[in-house]
């Protein structure tokens, strides 16, 4: 590969790497042909992005963007492949349900909202993580939850009155 092509490479990786929130380094050395395209067609399938990278370019990239990768650096040995994705549980879930019939993917390392998980016993970890989406619907409950419980109250003791006035009512005639 010439300077020039590496340079293209450090460059897109970099940009991604600072654009995106989420991303998760793996090793799926051991997929056949097979199993690795249909890992492929799933993470497609949930879009997350799938790149199989050479460590040195992807240490490169990661000193030239903006992120704190340090902890990352150590990590990056033997084969490699980064996932990118928009909600950071996503890949740890499909890494779940990969495994659930092979070894691979291994977690190498996660990048989940300015925050490193490092090491393959954290997948449990990651697939917890709720999604910003999640969050808010989570929250819209908390905040409708009072609302809506003042209003069954009112309505539930509106009728008992109106049950006690009509009861009192037939009993004078």
């Amino acid at each position: 590969m010439r300077r020039e092509e590496k340079d293209v490479i450090i460059e897109n990786l970099a940009q991604r790497l600072n654009e995106t929130k989420h991303f998760y380094l793996t090793d799926i050395s051991e997929l056949n042909a097979e199993e690795t395209s249909n890992l492929r067609r799933k993470c497609f399938e949930k879009e997350i992005s799938l790149l199989v990278v050479k460590n040195t370019l992807l240490r490169k990239a990661m000193e030239k963007s903006e992120g704190d990768f340090n902890d990352l650096y150590d990590i990056l040995k033997d084969s490699t492949s980064i996932m990118f994705c928009e909600t950071g549980n996503t890949p740890a879930n499909l890494i779940k349900e990969f495994r659930k019939t092979m070894e691979r993917p291994l977690l190498k390392a996660a990048f989940v909202e300015e925050s490193i998980y490092i090491g393959d016993d954290q997948l449990e970890a990651l697939s917890k993580i709720k999604s910003k989406e999640e969050l808010l619907g989570d929250l819209l409950m908390l905040l409708q939850s009072p609302a809506t419980n003042l209003v069954s109250a009112l309505a539930s003791s509106g009728s008992k009155m109106a049950g006690a006035l009509l009861t009192l009512s037939e009993k004078e005639n």
